[in-house]
């Protein structure tokens, strides 16, 4: 996927204010302080296009990009230990889980998770619940320039492992990297590969 035009749409604290389900949906979220508006930024090849902080928790609204005019790329709030009080925290776990609900176009979350870190409860928490709910998901990790390869390696067989005590399937996993580009080829290309799938159920069903 070659991407020409992506562009900041509108932010909304409510999924039934977000703009209209006419396009495939990618939503992408993690614990705070994964890497996730320098893996947006690097996908769309717009530095600035979300905006990055070192305070977790910059992130606190729904907020919509359009790709190309062909998808919507959405910034969700983190989750975990961003320094907010336990009431903003509630009232972001409630706006996410009525978003992942509600937006029929959502067609996959992209879990970011460091790839530096052994399996999180938060994170396995979140997954699981996203499997229970039948929200489709794969998971996308972070930050793999930060340590050599062979750790990363260690890193994801350790993962895995642990997604395999609960899972009989395992999701999706792409390794990525901010800084050097990697994974944005293979990301972008299962975004592209899903959206042909859903135009294809939209002109069927037409």
């Amino acid at each position: 996927m070659i991407i020409h035009d992506a562009r900041f749409l509108t932010s909304n604290s409510r999924a039934d204010l977000c703009p209209a389900p006419t396009l495939p949906e990618y939503a992408f979220i993690g614990r705070s302080n994964v890497g996730k508006s320098s893996l947006i930024n690097m996908l769309t090849g717009r530095n600035g296009l979300a905006k990055t902080s070192s305070s977790p928790g910059k992130t606190q609204l729904i907020n919509h990009f359009v790709i190309n005019d062909n998808w919507y790329l959405v910034d969700l709030p983190g989750y975990g230990y961003a320094k907010v009080s336990k009431t903003s925290r509630a009232e972001w776990a409630k706006m996410i889980n009525f978003y992942l609900r509600n937006r029929p176009n959502l067609m996959c979350v992209c879990v970011l998770l460091d790839s530096r870190h052994a399996p999180q409860p938060a994170d396995l928490e979140f997954m699981e619940k996203l499997g229970e709910e039948g929200i489709p998901f794969v998971m996308v990790f972070t930050k793999s320039d930060k340590q050599s390869t062979a750790q990363t390696k260690a890193l994801l067989t350790t993962y895995l492992a642990k997604m395999s005590e609960i899972w009989d399937e395992l999701p999706r996993y792409f390794q990525t990297s901010a800084e050097t580009k990697l994974g944005r080829d293979e990301l972008l290309d299962f975004i592209t590969g899903v959206n042909q799938d859903w135009k294809a159920d939209a002109m069927a069903d037409a």
